[in-house]
């Protein structure tokens, strides 16, 4: 079996590089191992997304930025044989736009969409989080990022368990 990492952004405004939290789930053998959220520092104090994530700038203030973050992050990305995320092309995104920002080399971990799996594999219109882990009967704190990233992992974990394999 596989070991993935479920991963979900939350950002400040609209710059990929304002990371302001961050979810993490590890899965081996369909298994959750560890389940984390970090809050990150944005190099801005701008903050547009208050209303979507209920995080401001007082939150993340004194949080470590993501370049400070990233000698843990770093590893459990390069240590997945793939990364997990819901509308995973804005995921990639913005962690190749944290690392740039940052000259930090981005782990060549493959990126899966559950947005695309939930598609193929169930046939789920519209394909938003919360429509998905309605279908699966998934609990879900839309835009935490720590259970966003929890429920991508369940996602994958029951297409597995039906048969699906990446």
């Amino acid at each position: 079996m596989s070991t993935f990492l479920a991963i979900d952004f939350e950002t400040a405004n609209y710059y990929r590089d304002s990371a302001c939290a961050v979810g993490l789930t590890l899965v081996q053998d369909d298994r959750v191992v560890r389940s984390e959220q970090h809050l990150i520092r944005p190099p801005s104090r701008w903050f547009t997304f208050t209303y979507i994530h209920n995080l401001t700038w007082d939150d993340v203030a004194a949080a470590p930025t993501f370049e400070e973050l990233w000698p843990v992050l770093g590893k459990q990305l390069s240590a997945a044989d793939y990364l997990v995320a819901h509308n995973a092309s804005f995921d990639n995104s913005v962690l190749k736009a944290c690392c740039g920002a940052y000259n930090l080399e981005r782990p060549n971990t493959p990126f899966l969409c559950t947005v695309q799996l939930a598609r193929s594999q169930w046939g789920i219109y519209p394909t938003k989080l919360p429509d998905v882990c309605d279908h699966l009967d998934i609990s879900l704190n839309h835009h935490d990022a720590g259970s966003d990233a929890a429920a991508c992992a369940q996602i994958v974990i029951e297409a597995q368990r039906l048969g699906w394999s990446p």
